[in-house]
């Protein structure tokens, strides 16, 4: 197992405003919906759902809401959403996945082409950059769960493919069919993970300059804040410099 990923998921986040919150339990909302829509209500038997409730227990989304939202999908009312992958490239020749949930691809299709011509990039065909990505499961737990090595050793018991801890906290990959068992393997030994999900993981990142970084990371903060935007991940590096100006 490696011992360093460069992988970085870059999430430029806004303070926790009323409407920010809001729109970020709206998005959390329709992943749970739609998760158990397709498969169980019952996340202890559903993977996909498990993972959206874990993600809404995260951010602190109201047990209430949780329960709403799966109840929406048993009672057979609601809406019919597409899951849709685009891809493009930002300034510096960055690839960038988007995942979607919507109601309205017209819609949904402008706003995200939109986004990109407006950063200077430019939105491409499926597939144009996702063979850039390895599309594996994602464990993580905080740095204080445990020691970097006692982690390395419980996801190589586990059956993960590779571990990678830092200050920030322990990233655990699997492969897609995995993640169900690993995850439980490890919650059994650490509790609940902090996140279990299907991520696209960069094979390798690029360096960009600053102002390339910048634009990068306004067009990642203008998807993000799309409500039909459900996550986003670019393969590339910015300075330290420019992160603590962004206050990132």
């Amino acid at each position: 197992m490696a011992g360093h990923s460069q992988f970085k998921n870059i999430m430029h986040r806004k303070g926790r405003q009323d409407a920010v919150r809001s729109k970020l339990f709206g998005k959390l909302a329709r992943e749970i919906t739609v998760s158990a829509k397709l498969g169980l209500p019952d996340p202890a038997m559903n993977p996909r759902l498990r993972a959206a409730v874990i993600a809404a227990r995260v951010e602190n989304m109201p047990k209430d809401n949780i329960e709403r939202a799966i109840k929406k999908a048993i009672g057979g009312d609601a809406e019919n959403y597409d899951e849709i992958r685009y891809e493009g490239y930002a300034p510096g020749g960055v690839a960038v996945v988007v995942e979607v949930l919507t109601d309205n691809r017209n819609r949904t299709a402008g706003d995200v082409r939109a986004a990109f011509t407006k950063s200077g990039g430019n939105l491409a065909e499926t597939g144009a950059v996702a063979f850039m990505f390895d599309h594996v499961g994602l464990v993580e737990y905080d740095a204080q769960v445990a020691s970097a090595d006692a982690m390395l050793e419980a996801a190589i018991d586990a059956g993960a493919e590779d571990a990678v801890s830092s200050e920030h906290g322990h990233e655990i990959y699997t492969t897609q069919d995995s993640l169900r068992d690993v995850a439980k393997a490890l919650e059994a030994k650490f509790g609940e993970a902090r996140k279990a999900a299907l991520v696209w993981k960069p094979q390798s990142t690029i360096a960009v300059n600053d102002e390339q970084g910048e634009k990068v990371l306004k067009l990642i903060e203008t998807l993000n804040e799309h409500d039909d935007v459900q996550n986003v991940y670019a393969n590339f590096e910015v300075s330290d410099a420019l992160m603590q100006k962004l206050g990132a």
